[in-house]
């Protein structure tokens, strides 16, 4: 489970983040939504760690500050930030190795070869294309088995195929009891994915559906019914 309670984020004067509240429970996908300057980069980046905030973010029940609650939580940045010198099994191997991760050597190999990584594990991190290291922190993020998983824009760069295998592996976590958030523009990649959406406006959450609430409207349908914008 995901708990934000009271987040709050300023910069200067400016309230980035004014009070936030929302949970995404146990085996269900959360979608995160909203226009350019709305505070979701401000809530990801708290909830990963990355911002000094007010308020409790809560992974499991645990402080998302406690190194408790960081080993049972993985995040896919927007934009993957590779080590130039390492390849990208050496990639896997430092995250397996700083979580102390019991994944195998077998569900590394199959995790790679899911994501057509699995002829690449030699290739060094500034030999990587976009989409191949947004491949990579996707499978270093898969190699913590996470509990509770936080992927911003996981989409953008990725091929076709990489696509489909990503929202394949997001409905097994979610059918393993992961809690999984997703913050994405691109609504109709998360059409079938997700179970409860909160869309943001000006630092607040204005609003949120579950999936059963929607009575089959789809994901832009709701979305721009509480931004006041227009489908295109």
């Amino acid at each position: 489970m995901l708990e934000i309670q009271g987040l709050s984020k300023s910069y200067g004067n400016n309230a980035a983040v004014d009070n936030v509240d929302f949970t995404v429970p146990d085996g269900q996908v959360g979608i995160l939504l909203g226009p350019n300057g709305a505070g979701k980069s401000t809530i990801i980046k708290s909830i990963a760690g990355l911002l000094r905030y007010k308020g409790m973010i809560r992974i499991q029940g645990l402080p998302a500050r406690t190194v408790e609650a960081k080993k049972v939580f993985a995040y896919v940045p927007e934009i993957p930030n590779m080590f130039d010198a390492l390849t990208v099994r050496e990639h896997i191997e430092y995250i397996r190795m700083a979580y102390n991760s019991d994944i195998t050597d077998e569900e590394v190999e199959q995790i790679l070869k899911e994501f057509e990584m699995d002829d690449k594990q030699d290739k060094l991190g500034n030999e990587l294309s976009k989409g191949m290291m947004q491949k990579v922190s996707i499978c270093c993020a898969l190699a913590v088995k996470p509990q509770v998983i936080l992927l911003d824009e996981p989409m953008v760069g990725l091929d076709p195929a990489a696509i489909k295998k990503l929202k394949e592996v997001v409905l097994e976590l979610r059918n393993q009891g992961v809690t999984v958030l997703i913050s994405t523009h691109m609504l109709e990649m998360v059409e079938n994915l997700w179970d409860i959406m909160f869309v943001m406006e000006k630092g607040h959450i204005i609003g949120s559906y579950t999936k059963q609430d929607a009575e089959g409207r789809d994901l832009d349908d709701l979305f721009f019914a509480m931004t006041g914008g227009e489908k295109e």
